[in-house]
């Protein structure tokens, strides 16, 4: 019995975990067929008819088009510079044996337990001496300082784990120290590379707070900062904005979706192997 309950009782957290995350979804995806008094009415039923009304006045009231750019360009910038950077300075600390290492991993760590949203003010002043506010580029240089600790975190640990083997024969064959990195050792790290991109990507597209204090030119703003213009000090349009929600959720939930395929596909590949 201990061993058929056991399984029983983590069967059922992981459906309330499933519950906890699934029905705010389902709410925001029902109200974005709602108009604002049917939402306060029945918030958890079905729409009375499938109107897209709402999704009609998101891309006539909003520059929504440009404001998905705009988020796609810097996060995609971010995740980008982020894999490339801490994917050098995982494998330094993970391959090479060198005086410091493991006070320069703990450095990185440290950037883990400090938000840098404490530190807004001195960025902000920093980043205006560079003459970077209000630019794109500017944005992308905080993403990227806010997700390294975490990427070079995950992957350091993967690195760590795999065997020592395959350097020795690739160095015995003559291989460079470069060709042994791009060719041998990050192909394996792929599934460690697509869990640091999910988990900085996320965060970076859903991000409100450094775009706010950052950007003040309308061409320039992201996503978050766009939907704002539905919500009023004394009104919200609860419908529109949820239509809104939905459709910027929409491209990060595909991409999720087609790495964490990969993620898994990787996973299988190197089992096999």
């Amino acid at each position: 019995m201990k061993r058929l309950a056991e399984p029983a009782a983590f069967q059922a957290l992981l459906l309330v975990n499933a519950l906890v995350m699934l029905v705010p979804l389902a709410v925001m995806l029902l109200s974005a067929f709602k108009s604002n008094a049917e939402i306060f009415t029945s918030p958890f039923a079905l729409p009375a008819r499938l109107d897209f009304g709402n999704v009609a006045r998101v891309w006539a009231e909003t520059d929504f088009a440009r404001q998905l750019a705009n988020s796609a360009l810097v996060t995609a910038s971010a995740v980008a510079l982020l894999l490339v950077f801490g994917t050098m300075a995982a494998y330094a600390l993970a391959r090479y044996r060198f005086r410091g290492r493991a006070a320069l991993f703990l450095f990185f760590l440290s950037g883990l337990m400090v938000p840098l949203k404490l530190a807004v003010i001195p960025l902000f002043v920093q980043l205006d001496t560079l003459h970077l506010i209000d630019t794109r580029l500017g944005l992308v240089l905080i993403y990227v300082a806010m997700g390294l600790p975490s990427t070079v975190f995950i992957l350091t640990g993967f690195l760590r784990a795999l065997p020592g083997e395959l350097e020795e024969s690739a160095r015995i064959e003559g291989a460079s120290e470069a060709l042994i990195m791009w060719s041998i050792m990050l192909p394996l790290a792929r599934p460690a590379m697509v869990i640091a991109a999910i988990q900085n990507a996320v965060p970076i597209w859903n991000d409100f707070f450094f775009p706010l204090v950052l950007i003040t030119t309308d061409r320039l703003k992201t996503l978050p900062q766009g939907l704002t213009v539905f919500m009023g000090e004394y009104n919200t349009d609860w419908g529109v904005l949820f239509a809104g929600l939905t459709l910027s959720a929409l491209p990060i939930t595909l991409c999720y979706i087609l790495l964490s395929r990969q993620f898994i596909a990787g996973m299988t590949q190197g089992a096999v192997k």
